[in-house]
């Protein structure tokens, strides 16, 4: 080579300060702006990495569950930085791997920020999905439903699932396996009120269990008052479990072993699919909110902790629930 050793040494001392500026800028664009400066005059960051509609909303919701979670010396992150952390997190799916790179801490003290705020999280907004008073629901019905049941009470009611991953066991897997879905599932009950809030969520069920058990034994039919309706879809059998509070149940009807439908079906049918559509998007608001719910979870999430009742997916779905009720209502209210 026609190099000499000063040359060489000169360009391995510049490749080693090109490497060092290569990975101090890698890191600047990880941690660049996860901070609460970055956020407090950016509506659109505020929304893209929470889901949460304002700035306002972001602040109030931060200023409730804060002052709940004890300092830790075992992190650096601010408690702020924690909380952008697990809404990206159900809000984005970003992996928990991605996650500690991009916040600088380790893959353990990530899972353990996690599972703290959603503990807090869990407790202090499931408040937020609230079965509404009989006077609520009237001064704010919604058009669209006056003119198909006046001003009858009404819940919404629907059953949506989760995958999740193939469990081990056998009798878990038989539990959670969903003909519908061809998977392992997690199925909620959900109800929504005219107006399009979220006013109930079941505890997760096995995606074997059907739809009129899994209502049957949700307690959802305990908030029923003599005069509800409650709108459903055809695999809701529980006419007879509804008239035991005195209400009435509407689903569509059903077209197996008839030629067609009468005009009062056809009328009825209608009028049931013009409402009950809304709780389809409700759920699909859910869903596009809070990308976690679209992928496949893991089986841990499913293990109640030690002292505890409620299994971490619990939570989240609650979680996920209770925030979407801060946006706006898919229902227009003219």
């Amino acid at each position: 080579t026609d190099l000499t050793g000063e040359q060489l040494e000169n360009q391995n001392s510049y490749m080693r300060g090109t490497v060092s500026q290569q990975s101090e800028m890698k890191e600047k664009l990880l941690s660049i702006e996860i901070n609460e400066a970055a956020f407090a005059n950016n509506e659109e960051k505020t929304k893209f990495h929470t889901g949460l509609q304002t700035l306002l909303f972001c602040s109030t919701f931060f200023g409730l569950v804060s002052p709940f979670i004890k300092s830790n010396a075992i992190t650096s992150l601010t408690k702020f930085q924690q909380f952008i952390l697990v809404l990206m997190r159900i809000r984005l799916d970003t992996p928990l791997q991605d996650l500690a790179y991009r916040f600088s801490v380790s893959l353990s003290t990530t899972s353990r920020i996690l599972n703290r705020w959603i503990d807090v999280m869990y407790v202090k907004i499931k408040v937020l999905i609230v079965w509404p008073e009989r006077e609520e629901l009237r001064r704010t019905m919604p058009s669209v439903f006056k003119q198909n049941f006046g001003n009858k009470f009404a819940i919404i009611i629907d059953c949506y699932e989760i995958f999740v991953e193939r469990p081990s066991s056998l009798i878990a897997r038989a539990m959670t396996w969903s003909n519908y879905k061809h998977h392992n599932t997690v199925k909620y009950l959900i109800g929504i009120t005219p107006q399009g809030s979220i006013s109930f969520i079941s505890r997760g069920w096995g995606g074997r269990v059907s739809d009129k058990y899994l209502t049957e034994n949700s307690r959802i039919l305990n908030n029923l008052l003599p005069g509800y309706i409650v709108l459903a879809d055809r695999g809701f059998d529980i006419a007879e479990s509804v008239a035991i509070y005195q209400a009435k149940l509407h689903i569509p009807a059903f077209t197996r072993g008839k030629k067609q439908l009468s005009a009062k079906e056809v009328e009825e049918t209608r009028k049931i699919a013009n409402v009950r559509i809304h709780v389809e998007r409700v759920i699909g608001l859910v869903r596009r909110k809070y990308v976690m719910l679209q992928s496949i979870l893991s089986i841990h999430l499913l293990t109640t902790k030690a002292g505890d009742s409620v299994p971490p997916i619990d939570k989240i779905v609650t979680v996920c629930c209770a925030l979407t009720n801060l946006s706006e209502s898919v229902v227009p209210f003219e």
